[in-house]
């Protein structure tokens, strides 16, 4: 048996398709995957029948083998497509195409084709490779590009002429850079320059497909080698314009600022070394995006960034809405860390006291791990001695952090006294009051006045009411009042 077609699902096609007098051919990614030695549990299969009168063989094909495996079969008849699913395998079938396509739209024209004609329309070469199933030639690797080659070499390269492969459908040039990233592989001359002059051809592309395959390239090992390619593309300046912004270096009176493009890419690449999370990489990817908004020059000072975090912040849910990204608690989550991400910093960099660590630890919540992940991978320094400064003193606030929440539980904190127990205590309702005799208690908590327990609150909110001019209902003079009767419009407020 052939080394690629080592599960049984491939004799069972081949043994059903014989019956049908079917051709079919395993193509495409799981073929690549096996030959690259990646774990692949998505099987395409290309069907051929010679009887001009079936006109959806994938289909027929994919009924006959759910049928001998007792598999349930999806089918989608719009797309003349069929999916069995064998445990966590997904097995698609479709009938080999031809395509052709229209200037304005990447959707093509379908027709029914032979094997070539399927090949042939195919993204890049290492994608095009073929095995057959058929009995007279089972096992044997079709390979009409030479794509073989190009996975020793590494290489990343359109089967036909890459102007028309990219312009017929601009989202390969996405595609050829995520391959290339995933892979470490280089596009071939001709294809990057093709996409450099198709590039335009994007915009017909949705939003949805787009951030798709961005994220892929963000998940990717070392994201920094699609980001590049995407900018020296002229891409990523059509698909994220904010971010190419960061590109380049001013100079005045010898003073020189980093490149805050290639900055932002070491820091992404950093924190892909400490963690898998994509939305901790979204962070690091949009930490200083508002720095060219806030870049100015200080006489006797130099460059300046002040208030980047909080701006940044700001330009987060545009940013996510305009790359179709999600606006829900991961957009928040990025925008959080986005907004902290000096503050560790500057506690690095200076005497650490319990407050300020108590407010890091409020104002982080459960983030605060990866808010630290963030930091630690934005010193870039090309100092050792500067960088090893850091990362040590970034240790004692983790240190700090987690002697500080042991002792006094502020990750993610809830007030020991309640809104509702402040207007219970002094018979009051809702009003600018509550907040802040809130505020005062909360403050005295972080500023470590009082420990975070409800004895000490409750004596803290007392003091606060009266110098709101309030008054203790008899009863609630302690931590643990009685329920009284809630009574509104009561002559002490």
């Amino acid at each position: 048996m052939d080394k690629h077609l080592t599960h049984p699902i491939f004799a069972i096609v081949s043994e059903e398709a014989a019956k049908l007098n079917i051709d079919a051919y395993v193509i495409g990614g799981f073929v690549r995957d096996s030959i690259l030695g990646r774990p692949c549990k998505d099987i395409d299969i290309v069907a051929i029948c010679h009887d001009a009168t079936v006109k959806t063989v994938g289909i027929v094909l994919a009924e006959a083998v759910a049928k001998r495996t007792r598999a349930h079969v999806h089918v989608f008849k719009n797309f003349g497509t069929a999916q069995v699913k064998l445990d966590d395998w997904d097995v698609e079938f479709v009938g080999a195409r031809k395509e052709s396509y229209s200037r304005d739209s990447r959707k093509p024209i379908v027709e029914d084709g032979s094997l070539k004609d399927d090949q042939d329309r195919r993204d890049f070469t290492i994608n095009a490779l073929a095995i057959s199933l058929n009995k007279n030639n089972y096992g044997e690797m079709l390979d009409p590009f030479d794509g073989i080659s190009d996975i020793e070499n590494k290489i990343i390269r359109t089967p036909l002429n890459p102007d028309i492969t990219y312009s017929d459908d601009p989202l390969r040039m996405m595609r050829a850079i995520r391959f290339a990233t995933q892979l470490n592989y280089t596009i071939e001359k001709n294809s990057f320059d093709s996409i450099s002059n198709n590039k335009e051809r994007i915009k017909i592309v949705s939003k949805e497909r787009i951030i798709d395959e961005l994220n892929k390239i963000v998940a990717a090992k070392v994201p920094s080698v699609g980001f590049k390619l995407l900018f020296d593309s002229g891409l990523l300046q059509l698909i994220f314009p904010e971010m190419c912004l960061l590109q380049g270096v001013d100079v005045i009176k010898g003073h020189a600022h980093k490149d805050n493009f290639y900055h932002t890419l070491q820091v992404l690449d950093n924190a892909c070394t400490r963690s898998e999370n994509l939305w901790l990489r979204w962070a690091a990817i949009l930490h200083d995006i508002a720095k060219p908004a806030t870049k100015r020059y200080e006489e006797g000072h130099g460059w300046t960034f002040h208030g980047h975090e909080d701006r940044g912040a700001r330009m987060v849910p545009k940013i996510f809405t305009n790359l179709k990204l999600p606006l829900d608690a991961k957009m928040k989550y990025v925008q959080k860390l986005v907004q902290l991400h000096l503050r560790p910093i500057v506690l690095a960099s200076e005497i650490v006291t319990d407050s300020a660590i108590r407010r890091l630890l409020f104002d982080a919540g459960d983030d605060i791990d990866d808010l630290m992940i963030l930091c630690e991978s934005d010193i870039t320094s090309k100092q050792e001695a500067r960088v090893k400064r850091y990362l040590n003193n970034f240790e004692l606030v983790r240190t700090k952090l987690k002697e500080i929440e042991e002792k006094d539980n502020i990750r993610n904190w809830q007030p020991p006294v309640t809104g509702e127990d402040i207007m219970k205590a002094f018979n009051i309702s809702p009003n600018i009051q509550v907040g802040n005799i809130k505020t005062v208690i909360r403050e005295a908590i972080l500023d470590g006045e009082i420990s975070n327990d409800r004895k000490a609150a409750w004596e803290i909110m007392i003091k606060a009411g009266e110098k709101e001019g309030l008054k203790i209902v008899l009863g609630f003079e302690n931590p643990n009042p009685i329920e009284l009767p809630f009574r509104k419009n009561s002559s002490n407020i």
